[in-house]
């Protein structure tokens, strides 16, 4: 009796603390999110983004990129308020058994909103600021305009921050000339572009590319016949 009892007590503990710890790590990111802010309003830095000289309207990328994007990095975003509770609980489980960092489960905008104001580093305090300035993005933009942003400003490797620098760099053509094989290369890259950037190994970059497909597949975007189709000019290249 004596012992389920000090069980007990040390599982409320353990529970309080665990909530306790909560409340400072997100009352920290607040803080965060709050300074953020202070030092440039998010309207000032979307401004800075739009004013890039490759900006890229998203009407003037290909359907099939966009599909790419979205089936690879964020097959929710337009059902969501800015985080997605699913891809959060798979990544914290996953991050959970392999006691660490592993799977991140950060939305598109997310991502965006670390681009705009935050560190690359795996830490619970930036995370949490990065959900609030999610939440902030999804207040003031509509979806297109975060992905139309997201595109412009996400590391496409070789120097390249926007999808034209990258489709003029990669391909020599405007985004818009992208072709499915192009587009869904591209799509792949900014997950990891020290590895998959074609310039530094075709055989990666197209490894990461069947990836890509995979997940259109998934989504319904792409047919196995349309995935078959992009992967054996694949092939052809090797």
């Amino acid at each position: 009796m004596f012992v389920r009892r000090m069980i007990r007590r040390l599982v409320l503990f353990v529970s309080i603390a665990m909530l306790l710890a909560g409340f400072t790590v997100a009352g920290q990111g607040y803080s965060m999110y709050r300074e953020a802010l202070e030092g440039m309003g998010l309207e000032e830095k979307v401004a800075l983004i739009q004013q890039k000289e490759s900006y890229t309207k998203l009407e003037d990328v290909p359907e099939v990129y966009r599909q790419a994007v979205i089936s690879v990095e964020d097959h929710r975003f337009y059902q969501h308020v800015g985080i997605d509770l699913i891809a959060i609980g798979r990544a914290a489980l996953h991050d959970i058994r392999a006691r660490r960092f592993v799977e991140g489960g950060s939305t598109i905008t997310q991502q965006l909103a670390k681009n705009l104001y935050f560190t690359q580093e795996k830490e619970m305090t930036r995370k949490v600021a990065e959900v609030f300035m999610a939440f902030a993005l999804e207040r003031d933009y509509s979806k297109d305009q975060i992905l139309e942003l997201y595109i412009n400003s996400i590391y496409f490797g070789d120097g390249y921050d926007t999808v034209r620098e990258a489709s003029q760099g990669y391909f020599g053509k405007e985004p818009m000339e992208m072709t499915e094989y192009e587009s869904t290369l591209l799509a792949g890259i900014p997950n990891a572009p020290s590895k998959y950037a074609p310039s530094k190994n075709q055989q990666l970059a197209e490894k990461r590319q069947r990836q890509v497909l995979r997940r259109m597949e998934a989504c319904g975007y792409f047919s196995p016949e349309e995935v078959e189709t992009v992967a054996s000019q694949m092939v052809a290249m090797e």
